[in-house]
């Protein structure tokens, strides 16, 4: 029996509440893999985690059985709650709500460090 094939690449992009800067370069490095390990259990792995003090890109490849809402909102919660126990300058941390999302032609896509 034939297998279903999938391949679609999404540049996802959301931002701290109120765009503050929580996300220094010591919690990025602890985040951006716990967000990978996130988006793996979901099936839609990372192919690149980036960002800045008040926002991140994600470059993933969105699986077949799982919905860009219910990835969106996993990834956001789960890390949400993992950054709270970091410390208590992380007690008000929060997403903001919404996200950007964007769907790339796979045979345009060209990886780089910064998304």
């Amino acid at each position: 029996m034939p297998q279903p094939l999938s391949s679609i690449l999404i540049h996802l992009i959301f931002s701290t509440k109120n765009r503050e800067p929580f996300l220094t370069p010591e919690i990025e490095t602890e985040l951006y893999p716990y967000m990978a390990s996130i988006l793996k259990a979901v099936k839609s792995p990372a192919l690149i985690i980036n960002g800045t003090s008040d926002h991140v890109h994600t470059l993933l490849s969105l699986s077949r059985v799982v919905t860009i809402a219910d990835l969106v909102e996993e990834v956001k919660t789960e890390s949400s709650k993992w950054i709270k126990t970091k410390g208590r300058e992380f007690n008000n941390f929060h997403w903001q709500n919404g996200t950007a999302h964007f769907r790339l032609a796979n045979r345009k896509c060209q990886l780089s460090s910064g998304i």
